[in-house]
């Protein structure tokens, strides 16, 4: 697997989480685990980092050469 291809996966797996923290704040679903309820906030952190590391990816994958 190509460097490019391995960071054009990670991007979509990042964006993924990303937009799945994102649906979850925008429509209020409550989250718990172990009966302790999960702040909206620690989604809210999680879409800025999840959607920084997709926006790397991306960014690292367009940067890359192609493999020859």
């Amino acid at each position: 697997m190509s460097q490019r291809s391995y960071a054009l996966i990670a991007g979509v797996v990042f964006l993924l989480i990303a937009l799945g923290h994102l649906l979850r704040v925008v429509y209020g679903v409550s989250f718990v685990v172990y009966d302790i309820p999960i702040p909206m906030w620690a989604s809210l952190v999680a879409v800025v980092v999840m959607g920084f590391l997709a926006y790397e990816g991306f960014h690292f994958a367009l940067k890359s050469p192609p493999k020859a």
